[in-house]
């Protein structure tokens, strides 16, 4: 008879999740994770099968509590016209507020699509997948706030707010203002 789980699994999930973010794979010793989750190596080991499958299940609620909630303005039907404008606005308030995780740390993803573990395949995909997921929902948002212009220029629109989002995340532990001039870049161009 197997021993029974004296853990909530997200609440750990979650709890390595920040240790993941601030740090990345790499930097994230297992000390670290066993200090943030409460449970020692050999359970850690045991319930997620080693440290990459806990970074792996940090990444898929990173996903669903943290990007996925911020896009889903963007995914729904019918998506406001205004939906585009909020997102970045929003996007762009909560990486201007320093002493949060997301202005201090910028995207999981991104940081970790810079990091060795990014050599993976699995974890390659899960960039790419994520990445056009953004791309997608932006591109939503576009086609509803300029449904009258060519389907060229809003496709073109779509992947500017995209590169600039992406900056945004990538440049914000190094250079917040910055970040948060991307940001403001794409706000203009979605004024016109």
């Amino acid at each position: 008879m197997g021993r029974t789980r004296t853990f909530e699994a997200d609440r750990v999930v979650r709890a390595a999740l920040g240790v993941f973010w601030r740090s990345g794979y790499e930097g994230a010793s297992v000390p670290a994770l066993e200090a943030a989750t409460g449970l020692n190596r050999s359970s850690i080991y045991h319930s997620f099968g080693s440290k990459r499958g806990l970074f792996d299940a940090a990444v898929q609620t990173y996903l669903d509590d943290v990007v996925r909630p911020r896009l889903r303005p963007l995914l729904a039907e019918p998506v406001s016209p205004d939906a585009v404008v909020d997102y970045l606005a929003g996007l762009r308030d909560a990486l201007a507020r320093t002493g949060e995780i997301q202005a201090d740390s910028g995207c999981l993803l991104v940081n970790t699509s810079v990091a060795p573990i990014a050599r993976d395949e699995a974890v390659r995909q899960t960039v790419a997948d994520y990445r056009a997921e953004l791309r997608a929902a932006l591109g939503r948002g576009v086609d509803a706030r300029f449904s009258g212009r060519a389907q060229a220029e809003r496709d073109q629109l779509a992947d500017l707010c995209t590169s600039l989002v992406v900056s945004a995340f990538a440049l914000v532990r190094v250079d917040p203002p910055s970040a948060v001039g991307s940001l403001d870049s794409a706000l203009v161009l979605l004024k016109g």
